[in-house]
């Protein structure tokens, strides 16, 4: 079996870790009942294998989890715990101009209000700008198709974050 540094973590740490990963509940409950994982391949599949078998509140769970993009203020106090990573994560919007960090709060507005849910993408690698792109792209979807995208983001953040658990 392979050493992973989640496995050597007692129950509290594990579940702390994996919540910083993604923030459903019954996601970090479904890797918890898995756990020990054999190796990193079996730690990605566990985590995709438990997030498809989730429903649509474990979804929004998730995205709750989350700052709004471009809102850097946020992950300082609502998003303590995840903070560091979605700063990381959105670096891109740290660089951004004036004009596009005001188009993104207005279009996350308008995304929160359509779906009910804030705009989720994996912001890794993207500049603002690709940022902006995209939801505004995305806020013309239907509430069904914007769900499984922002589902599929959220696994690829996941999967991101799991790596430091490796």
């Amino acid at each position: 079996m392979s050493s992973l540094k989640i496995n050597d973590l007692n129950a509290a740490q594990a579940h702390q870790a994996l919540e910083h990963c993604c923030a459903a509940p019954n996601w970090v409950l479904g890797m918890l009942n898995i756990m020990p994982f054999e190796n990193k391949e079996h730690l990605f599949h566990s985590a995709q294998t438990v997030w498809d078998s989730l429903s649509e509140s474990d979804y929004l769970a998730a995205f709750e989890g989350h700052p709004q993009i471009g809102d850097l203020s946020t992950l300082s106090k609502k998003y303590a715990a995840t903070a560091k990573k979605a700063g990381h994560e959105q670096s891109g919007m740290s660089k951004a101009n004036e004009q596009t960090l005001k188009k993104m709060i207005e279009l996350n507005k308008q995304y929160l209000s359509k779906f009910g849910f804030i705009f989720i993408v994996c912001a890794s690698g993207k500049s603002a700008e690709q940022m902006l792109e995209l939801i505004e792209q995305r806020v013309h979807n239907t509430r069904e198709k914007e769900l499984t995208i922002a589902a599929s983001e959220q696994a690829k953040i996941t999967k991101i974050r799991l790596e430091s658990l490796i």
